[in-house]
C-alpha cells in the first residue's frame, strides 16, 4: 500500500513531534486537534524545532520550509477520513481514544489504516470496536519523537500482515527503527521503564532517599541518561499512573501496585514539566526538588 496522506489526531508534545518527522520524511500530514489554539502552538513549535536543525544543519532551510508546507490543520475530525494512515496521539484514555476512533469510522476510505500511540492500552480492545480491525494496530513513537530513534509496532489479534507492513514501511522512510511488541499491557518499553519509575517514587515514599539522590544514584551509578524521577516529570506524572494502572488492572499482580505517592502527586496537579511541577519545582530558573 502507498502511503503519501497521514492523519494525526492530537496536537499536543506527542502529535506534534510525530507530524514534524512525517513532513521532514516527505508525507502529507494534516493535524487535528478540538483546540484551535492547540494546533496554532503545534504549527509554531514544529517551525522552532526545525529551525533549531537548520541551525545545527540537520536539514536545509530549504527542506524546513518544504517540510512546512506539507503540514495543514484542522478541527473537523472527518477531514481526516480521506488520509491513509491516521495516527491517533491524544490523551491516554481509552474511552477518549474511543469517541474519537467512532467519530472517524464513517468518514473512512476503505483502505484508510488505523494507529493509536498509545503506550500501554489494549490494540485489540481498541480494534475491535471497529469496522476494520485487520487494518487496526498500535503505531508508538517515544517522546521526544524528533530525538528517539524508536517506534513501537504493536499488532492486535486481529492485524494482518499488510497493515504491518505498510506501517513499518512508514517507520523506515522515517529513519528510525521498528521494534515489533506483542499486545499485552505496556508493551515492551513501558513495561520495563515505568514500573522502574514506579519502584524509584516507592524508594521515594519509603524515605530510603530523597528525590536529589535518588536521581542522582540512578545517574551515576547505572549511568542513566536522567534520573527515574526526573525522567517522571518529563513523561508526566499522570501519564505514568495511568501505564501502572492499566499494568495492575491488566497482569492483576500486585507488583504493579501504584506507588500510592505517585498517585497523591496527580491528585495535587503536579504532573511534572507541563505544570510546573511534579518531583521538581520548574518554576524558578533551576528545577528545585519537592522532596
Amino acid at each position: 500500500m502507498d502511503i503519501t496522506r497521514i492523519g494525526v489526531v492530537g496536537a499536543g508534545q506527542m502529535g506534534n513531534g510525530i507530524a514534524h518527522v512525517l513532513a521532514v520524511a516527505g508525507y502529507e500530514v494534516l493535524l487535528n486537534d478540538i483546540n484551535q489554539d492547540a494546533l496554532d502552538k503545534a504549527v509554531a513549535l514544529i517551525d522552532r524545532n526545525l529551525e533549531r536543525q537548520v541551525s545545527r544543519e540537520k536539514i536545509s532551510a530549504d527542506e524546513k520550509a518544504a517540510a512546512m508546507a506539507r503540514i495543514s490543520t484542522t478541527m473537523a475530525l472527518p477531514d481526516l477520513g480521506k488520509t491513509d494512515l491516521v495516527i491517533e496521539a491524544a490523551t491516554e484514555r481509552e474511552e477518549v481514544k474511543q469517541k474519537i476512533f467512532d467519530a472517524l469510522l464513517p468518514h473512512l476510505e476503505p483502505h484508510t489504516i488505523l494507529t493509536s500511540n498509545t503506550s500501554s492500552i489494549s490494540i485489540t480492545r481498541l480494534a475491535s470496536r471497529t469496522d476494520r480491525p485487520e487494518k487496526f494496530m498500535g503505531f508508538h513513537f517515544m517522546n521526544p519523537v524528533p530525538v528517539m530513534q524508536l517506534v513501537e509496532l504493536i499488532r492486535g489479534i486481529a492485524t494482518d500482515a499488510d497493515t504491518y507492513d505498510a506501517c513499518l514501511g512508514v517507520v523506515e522512510k522515517l529513519g528510525k527503527t521498528a521494534a515489533s511488541a506483542e499486545d499485552f499491557p505496556a508493551f515492551i518499553v513501558n513495561r520495563i521503564l515505568v514500573p522502574m519509575i514506579n519502584e524509584a517514587v516507592y524508594t521515594l515514599y519509603e524515605g530510603v532517599g530523597n528525590v536529589n539522590s535518588i536521581d542522582q544514584s540512578m545517574k551515576l551509578g547505572a549511568n542513566h541518561p536522567m534520573g527515574p524521577l526526573e525522567l517522571a516529570d518529563f513523561i508526566g506524572l499522570d501519564t505514568c499512573l495511568a501505564i501502572m494502572n492499566v499494568l495492575h488492572d491488566g497482569l492483576a499482580d500486585t507488583k504493579y501496585r501504584p506507588c500510592p505517592l505517585l498517585t497523591k502527586y496527580v491528585e495535587a496537579g503536579w504532573l511534572g514539566r507541563k505544570t510546573k511541577r511534579g518531583f521538581y519545582d520548574y518554576r524558578g530558573d533551576t528545577p528545585v526538588p519537592t522532596r
